[in-house]
This record gives structure tokens, C-alpha cells and sequence, in this order.
């Protein structure tokens, strides 16, 4: 399989398992470690880092439950500790002693805030693109806690089961709504971008990798006598997201404080305040019969919970940077690509104090 220009794909055996991940630049470059989101693959990042300043050293893994990695379960009671404690094992693999800097998108960008916050002496700075809420997705209200004890509404039973039948069946089809090919392009990015013919089946073909099922996406789940009937089980993706096992607000407080990068698509219809992949916003919409209104179970305001955290982290100290890029959806370091990378490489260069 061909790559872009500078970029090459292997695997190692790292102390947790093999991991296949894409790398460019040269071996003694600056690290860089760019974790992908649910439902992608270190592919996902190949655009960025093909034509890369060559001081750089890029390395994308294909996370747990994704790509060419090695299938393991992913523990969901870690959050996605898994994820973070998978990538620093390849660090430690490819003989990394230094810090890197991080760049996580989506679920991504939990994972790499968890790195941080069990070891920020490793870390050189963290570019967050559009990432989970601090408090997880779904089943919160707007200072994390949970609209039921038991994080009902959010979860591997949140997932929907034709969807994952659709990848597991490796559907390359148009033909409905749930097909993954429509679903990547009307979630991943704006609803007026689209790839190259040839970049859409290369991107495809790396979602229909994903691991489902219990073990993978969506996860397992526990039934619940509260609305929507079911609450987080205890292994998959989907579960690992809850705010039952993620909460990334704990960042404001680690120390040494790495510089921190925010950027998110203003149009993202996943990571919003009232995302439309959540249960407190589609029982708004009449879409989950009996939801019990916004006093018990609101649409999560997800962008806010960000801009919160972040906002703390300054003020705790840290170095912030905050880029929202208009009309851009879940993905802008695709649909405003080159903007996207310039405000990046920007910000990488000013943390190393080096000339752009």
C-alpha cells in the first residue's frame, strides 16, 4: 500500500503489545506523537505530516481496537488509559528518553491528556483538535456530574448496532444514512468538504478496520432503570468515553505545565454543546422517547466544558492557545487543512522558541 511522500508505515513489539503506526521525518528529529480518535486509524494524520518542517520526527499509531495494531480489549474502567499507556510504551520501544509533544484528536485528545497528567515531565506541549469533554461524552451536566448515578445515557449501549454490523461487514455503500462511508463524511468534517476520490476508499478502508463487538466499538452495556434504559458496561470504546472512567479536568493541576494548543471546527456535530450523537440532545428532538427534560438530562455542552477547562489551566499557570476555525466540523486539519497547519507548526515553533 502506497503512502504520501516522506511517510512510511511498521510495526514494533512494545512491552503491551505490537503496534503498527506511520512515521515520518528523521530519527533524531523532534518527537511527535499524534494519537487519532474512535473510528480512525494513524491514516487520518498521513496529510500532516507528509511535507512536514524536517525537524520534526512524526510517529501516528493505530491505537487499540483500530487498524493494524494488535487486537487487544480495551479496558474501559482505565478511561482511555489504555490508549495513553499503549503510546508512551512505543515511545519507550523506538528508545524516545525525552519528552514529546502530543497531538490527540477526538478520543484522542483524552488519551493524550491522560499522558500528561500521569507524566508531564514527558510531555513537550499538547495540541487538542476538537477532543472528548473533560467530563467525558454524554450523561453529564455542566459541571461533569452526572445526570444519574449509574452515568446512564452514555456508554456502549449509546452506540448504534447497525452502524457497527455495517463496519463489521466491511459495507462500502452509500445507500443509507448508517453507512460508514456517509457517516465519515458527514461527521468527520464540514458537510461541504470532501476528499479526493481516491483519499475517500484509502480513509474508508481504515475505518472498516475497527474492532467491534464488546471487546471494540461500541462495547458492552449494563441496563439501567433510568432514561434511556441503559448505562456504561465495562469494555469497548464507547464505554472508555463515559464520564463514569474519563475525566481529563485533572490537567489544570499537573505541573510542569507543557504549552497547550486548542483547535476546534465552530460546525462539529460531534463535540458540541448539544452534540448529535448525544442522548440529552436526541431526547430533545423527540428522537429517545421519554426523555426526561433538560433539568434531569440535558444536552451536554460539551465546547464549553472545554473552553472551561482550558481557561482553568491558563489560569493555573499553563500556556494557552485557542483556535476555533468557522464552518469547520469535526475534523478541520482536514476540511481547512492548510490553515490548520500553519496555526500548528506555529505553535510547535514558538514552544521551541525556533524560527517558523
Amino acid at each position: 500500500m502506497s503512502y504520501l511522500p516522506g511517510v512510511s508505515c511498521r510495526s514494533v513489539n512494545t512491552d503491551r503489545l505490537q503496534v503498527a503506526f506511520l512515521e515520518s521525518g528523521p530519527a533524531d528529529g523532534i518527537p511527535i506523537v499524534m494519537i487519532h480518535g474512535n473510528l480512525a486509524t494513524a491514516r487520518f494524520f498521513e496529510h500532516i505530516m507528509s511535507g512536514a518542517p524536517d525537524r520534526y520526527r512524526f510517529i501516528a499509531p493505530d491505537m487499540r481496537g483500530f487498524g493494524d495494531t494488535e487486537r487487544k480489549s480495551i479496558d474501559a474502567t482505565r478511561g482511555l488509559r489504555d490508549w495513553s499507556d499503549d503510546a508512551y510504551s512505543l515511545v519507550q520501544a523506538l528508545g524516545i528518553e525525552g519528552p514529546v509533544h502530543l497531538v490527540g484528536w477526538s478520543t484522542g485528545g483524552a488519551a493524550i491528556a491522560s499522558y500528561a497528567i500521569d507524566r508531564p515531565s514527558l510531555v513537550s506541549s499538547l495540541t487538542f483538535i476538537d477532543p472528548v469533554s473533560p467530563y467525558g461524552f454524554g450523561g453529564v451536566k455542566d459541571d461533569g456530574t452526572p445526570c444519574y448515578p449509574d452515568y446512564a445515557g452514555s456508554g456502549g449501549g449509546t452506540g448504534n448496532p447497525e452502524f457497527a454490523q455495517r463496519i463489521a461487514d466491511g459495507d462500502r455503500s452509500s445507500d443509507s444514512p448508517l453507512s460508514p462511508r456517509n457517516v465519515m463524511n458527514s461527521s468527520y468534517w464540514s458537510a461541504s468538504h470532501r476528499e479526493p476520490p481516491e483519499r475517500e476508499e484509502i480513509l474508508l478502508t481504515e475505518v472498516l478496520k475497527s474492532a467491534t463487538g464488546d471487546d471494540g466499538y461500541p462495547g458492552d452495556f449494563t441496563p439501567s432503570e433510568n432514561w434511556p434504559g441503559m448505562a456504561p458496561g465495562v469494555r469497548g470504546t464507547i464505554n472508555a468515553l463515559s464520564g463514569k472512567y474519563t475525566n481529563w479536568s485533572g490537567i489544570v493541576d499537573i505541573d510542569p505545565k507543557p504549552p497547550v494548543l486548542w483547535t476546534h471546527g465552530s460546525a462539529d456535530i460531534v463535540i458540541a454543546d448539544g452534540s448529535a450523537w448525544d442522548m440529552g440532545t436526541l431526547g430533545q428532538m423527540g428522537v429517545i422517547p421519554g426523555c426526561p427534560g433538560p433539568e434531569i438530562f440535558p444536552p451536554q455542552k460539551m465546547v464549553s466544558q472545554i473552553r472551561d477547562v482550558i481557561e482553568k489551566y491558563a489560569a493555573n499557570g499553563g500556556s494557552t492557545r485557542v483556535e476555533i476555525f468557522e464552518g469547520s466540523g469535526h475534523g478541520p486539519h482536514f476540511d481547512a487543512a492548510d490553515r490548520w497547519k500553519e496555526v500548528f507548526f506555529g505553535f510547535l515553533a514558538a514552544s521551541e522558541k525556533v524560527p517558523t
